[in-house]
This record gives C-alpha cells, sequence and structure tokens, in this order.
C-alpha cells in the first residue's frame, strides 16, 4: 500500500470489506466467532489454518495494526457480522509506537471501547493477553517487557469487573526474561507453529466459556 492510500485508509477498512459483504448474505448456521487483532492474529491462519476452518472461526487480524485502528474498524469487521463472540487481542504494536506515541491508559480506552461495543450489541467478550515482548526487532530498546505485564494486568482486571473472559497466553510463553520462549517464536514478538499449538486450547477454552 502507497502513502497517500494508506492515509486515505488509516484502519485497512478495504481489506476485509469483500469478504465481510459475502458473510453479511450468508445464514449464519452455527455460532459465529472472530478473532480480531494485528499480525499475531492474521498470522494464525498461516500457521494453523484448521484451527480456523475446523471450527468456523473468522479471522479478522491486520499486520502492524495498534488498538485505535482496529476500533476504526470494528464495526464493520466485527458488530456488522454478528457474532456470538469476539476475541480481542491489542496492543503490542501500541507499545512498540506503531502508529506514534501511546500511553497505557490510550491502549486501555481502546481496548475496553471495542468491549464495550460488543456487549452493547449482544456479544459475548474474550479479551487476551498480550504476548510477552522483550524486544521489538522494528523497534529494539523499547524495554516492552515490563509494559507488557502492566497492561495484561489492567486488562485482566477489567475483564473480571465487567464479566468478560480474560484469555491468558502470557503466563504459558513467557520466559525468565519476561520475553516469549524462543521455541514459541521465529523473531521474539510472533508466533511460530508451534506457538500457535499452545495457543490454539486456550483460545477455544476461553471461547466455550464465553458461549455458557
Amino acid at each position: 500500500m502507497t502513502g497517500s492510500l494508506f492515509a486515505q485508509d488509516w484502519a485497512n477498512l478495504n481489506k476485509y470489506a469483500e469478504a465481510n459483504t459475502t458473510l453479511q448474505k450468508e445464514v449464519i448456521k452455527e455460532d459465529r466467532i472472530i478473532f480480531m487483532g494485528n499480525s499475531i492474529t492474521e498470522g494464525w491462519s498461516d500457521h494453523n489454518p484448521q484451527f480456523f476452518e475446523n471450527n468456523a472461526y473468522i479471522n479478522r487480524g491486520i499486520g502492524g495494526q495498534t488498538s485505535p485502528q482496529m476500533l476504526l474498524r470494528f464495526r464493520q469487521d466485527v458488530l456488522d457480522l454478528k457474532p456470538k463472540v469476539v476475541v480481542i487481542l491489542a496492543g503490542i504494536n501500541d507499545i512498540a509506537g506503531n502508529t506514534g506515541l501511546s500511553t497505557q491508559k490510550m491502549i486501555e480506552d481502546n481496548i475496553y471501547s471495542m468491549a464495550e461495543l460488543a456487549n452493547a450489541h449482544g456479544i459475548k467478550v474474550v479479551l487476551s493477553s498480550v504476548l510477552p515482548a522483550y524486544d521489538f526487532p522494528w523497534a529494539p530498546g523499547l524495554e516492552p517487557s515490563l509494559k507488557v505485564i502492566a497492561l495484561n494486568k489492567s486488562i485482566k482486571e477489567y475483564a473480571e469487573t465487567k464479566g468478560h473472559v480474560y484469555l491468558d497466553y502470557f503466563s504459558d510463553m513467557v520466559d525468565s526474561k519476561n520475553g516469549l520462549q524462543a521455541m514459541y517464536t521465529y523473531d521474539g514478538i510472533h508466533p511460530n507453529t508451534l506457538g500457535y499449538k499452545v495457543m490454539d486450547p486456550l483460545a477455544k477454552a476461553a471461547i466455550l466459556k464465553a458461549l455458557k
């Protein structure tokens, strides 16, 4: 995408527009589950497509996105598709500064706004922990590990207060330096196939809990 086009479609509203139109025309025959996120969500379908295909889950991840971009496209990529559950994973790219400086409160506000929109439309919410991160390959030196821990603490508290399901990937994937275990990643940030195999059952259990 060129710079001018990116400026015109900052939230990448066009990425899933055609697929969304198709889904809206279909009769919903089973519980529709949507995963909203960034490259960690988008890459899940590449590394383990069966997870989505076998469970009829819908992937709405876009690489590089921050929480304000996700919030802007939340209505068309989630609400308009009328899912039973939305699984939200956001925040790591905000910490990396992908779209400028973001305070923890700014990240929380965007994530919680998505949750409140979903709740207002009768959609069950699963709020995911941010995965461990020791350093960013594309923005070294930002020391994100403690910021991730602090953000996850707040997300967990918010989920418990509001009656949402908290999905904890962090605890099962963290190493002694509060980074992502080497066996689960190819660059320290994004999961590899083994990493997604850890995430699969955790996500599925959280969805089943939300559906109860």
